[in-house]
């Protein structure tokens, strides 16, 4: 169905979110993990829109979440009052009483990050919102070695642990090699062991749903997967599409053999073509990547149901797909760029091998976002 609202007259694109496609996602993750399934918002919820995005999840029952950075938890803060909220890049210099103020959890990577929370805990008097210690997760660092910490930083930091309430312990699989995965399931558990009883979580989209059946423990993080990104490469998406992306027709043009299009000229018809410039470009999030040529075969945009490539280079307001293979069209209707059939994956994949995460949180920039209501 086209868009249709008044205000939708100043806009060249449009990022339709399915609320229900979201919340029906989380639903089966929560189903298939059998544990308690939190969820990943970081980025503004992986562009989504984190106000819409996390009032979802609460009206559904989702209790624990996740952001990047310490200023997207303050905003969530203000949307979820009663929410765990973790920050998964921990503390910076200065930023304790931030977490303090706004019941925050740091997810703590580093002997100093580690450090600095404790002394701040202890010299603070400031407590916990029912005057227990103040709370933080631990990252346990197992292999992938990026943030988390190894077992003798365990060690270093065992005088600190009294200091503060350690409420979840969080590892982090490499996918990617089922044997390593197993290693460091392996020196996960040994590493838990330092803090007995404590719930953790090692689980993302993908790992939840990795053939070997890693161990889920007491709680899952996916992002990806809620967003509708295929958690299983290769293999069919058990998730339901949440984002549609549709942008307007600008012109319509007919080419006769020869012509070139844009100012470099790097795309040239080779018999009679039409072609349209549609009203979503470079600083719409479309990749540069995505336009088919000698090298790459590009990406294509659904035209009427009918399948259809980019050509030319991708501008900065506007992308060329030519349309000849599709029934006769008009400027100002509307075509759609990602959705059921052109999915976030394929349309990742076809932009030069980008992955989904770099696609969805770079849509909408100037995108109108239209939210289907649950």
């Amino acid at each position: 169905m086209e868009p249709t609202e008044v205000f939708l007259r100043e806009a060249g694109s449009v990022l339709t979110i399915d609320l229900a496609a979201l919340v029906s996602n989380w639903h089966t993750l929560q189903a298939v993990s059998g544990t308690e399934c939190g969820a990943v918002v970081k980025a503004d919820a992986y562009g989504l829109g984190l106000e819409r995005v996390a009032r979802a999840l609460l009206e559904a029952g989702c209790k624990t979440f996740f952001t990047g950075h310490v200023f997207e938890g303050r905003a969530l803060r203000a949307i979820a009052p009663d929410a765990i909220i973790y920050v998964l890049n921990g503390i910076r210099p200065g930023s304790e009483f931030i977490f303090a103020d706004f019941q925050l959890r740091p997810v703590l990577g580093s002997v100093p990050q580690m450090e600095d929370w404790g002394q701040f805990c202890a010299t603070s008097g400031k407590r916990a919102a029912d005057g227990s210690l103040l709370k933080a997760a631990l990252q346990l660092d197992t292999g992938v070695n990026q943030l988390g910490l190894k077992a003798c930083d365990l060690e270093r930091a065992d005088h600190l642990a009294p200091l503060f309430d350690v409420t979840l312990l969080l590892g982090q699989l490499a996918i990617a090699d089922n044997d390593l995965a197993e290693r460091q399931i392996e020196a996960f558990d040994a590493m838990r062991a330092r803090y007995p009883g404590k719930p953790a979580s090692i689980a993302n989209s993908a790992a939840i749903f990795l053939d070997t059946n890693p161990p889920l423990y007491e709680l899952v993080r996916p992002g990806y997967a809620l967003y509708g990104g295929n958690p299983v490469p290769g293999r069919p998406n058990p998730m339901r599409p949440v984002v549609k992306l549709e942008a307007q027709i600008v012109q319509v043009r007919v080419l006769e053999p020869g012509q070139g299009v844009g100012e470099e000229q790097r795309w040239i018809a080779k018999g009679p073509r039409r072609i349209i410039m549609v009203a979503a470009g470079l600083a719409d999030g479309i990749p540069a990547g995505l336009t088919r040529n000698e090298k790459n075969r590009g990406g294509e945009a659904l035209v009427q149901g009918t399948r259809c490539p980019y050509v030319s280079k991708i501008a900065m307001d506007y992308s060329v797909i030519d349309v000849s293979d599709a029934t006769y069209l008009e400027r100002g209707e509307w075509v759609e760029l990602i959705g059921k059939t052109v999915t976030i994956d394929e349309f990742a994949a076809a932009a030069a091998g980008l992955s989904g995460y770099e696609i969805l949180t770079r849509l909408g920039q100037r995108a109108h976002r239209r939210y289907q209501a649950i």
